[in-house]
């Protein structure tokens, strides 16, 4: 084998495990955010394609795990809050609203209570980071007069989380547009008054 085949090859398995990775912390995500943060990892390995020992070798730990799903919902909250930035001067409407439905989108409230007990340090000083970025584009918000001007970007993030709290299948079956309601209901809230 040449050192050439020999770096391709540590090449493609190294692209390989971040792959396993990847579907690891994707299956965790979606796991977590239906069956909550005490799914058996087994079931989780199994959703991802992998082996238990896969799993382990790259979370040692629930925790582990859970920490790097935490990280991953702080990315993308972070990414949203970027995308908004980029918009919000060109469309300020519609980039807030399309901000607010992405934060929907992630699912925070079942993941919020899923992982709130594996909340460490590394997660805290990224949330710090991200909630910058969020309380950024709430100012360009505020300016664009979208926003209220007492809102901040933790008051926003654990609001969506509320609305996007799992409901007991009673309450979903018989209101199952309840969410995007809801949403409608917090744009429209978070709106300054003529009071303001």
């Amino acid at each position: 084998m040449t050192d050439e085949s020999r770096g391709r090859e540590d090449v493609d398995m190294r692209a390989d495990a971040a792959r396993r990775r990847q579907a690891i912390v994707k299956e965790a995500r979606r796991l977590f955010a239906a069956q909550g943060g005490g799914v058996a990892l087994e079931t989780l390995a199994e959703a991802a394609g992998v082996g238990i020992a896969t799993l382990y070798r790259n979370f040692e730990s629930r925790h582990a795990l859970a920490d790097e799903v935490a990280l991953a919902i702080l990315n993308d909250i972070g990414r949203a809050a970027d995308e908004g930035l980029t918009q919000i001067t060109t469309a300020p409407d519609a980039a807030w609203t399309a901000f607010v439905n992405r934060l929907v989108e992630l699912d925070l409230g079942a993941l919020s209570a899923a992982l709130a007990e594996y909340v460490t340090a590394a997660v805290r000083t990224t949330q710090t980071q991200t909630l910058a970025r969020v309380d950024e584009l709430l100012g360009s918000a505020k300016n664009a007069e979208l926003v209220r001007d007492d809102l901040d970007a933790l008051e926003l993030i654990v609001g969506i989380g509320l609305i996007t709290r799992p409901q007991p299948e009673a309450v979903a079956a018989v209101t199952p547009n309840l969410v995007p309601r809801l949403v409608s209901i917090l744009l429209a809230g978070m709106r300054p008054s003529s009071d303001d």
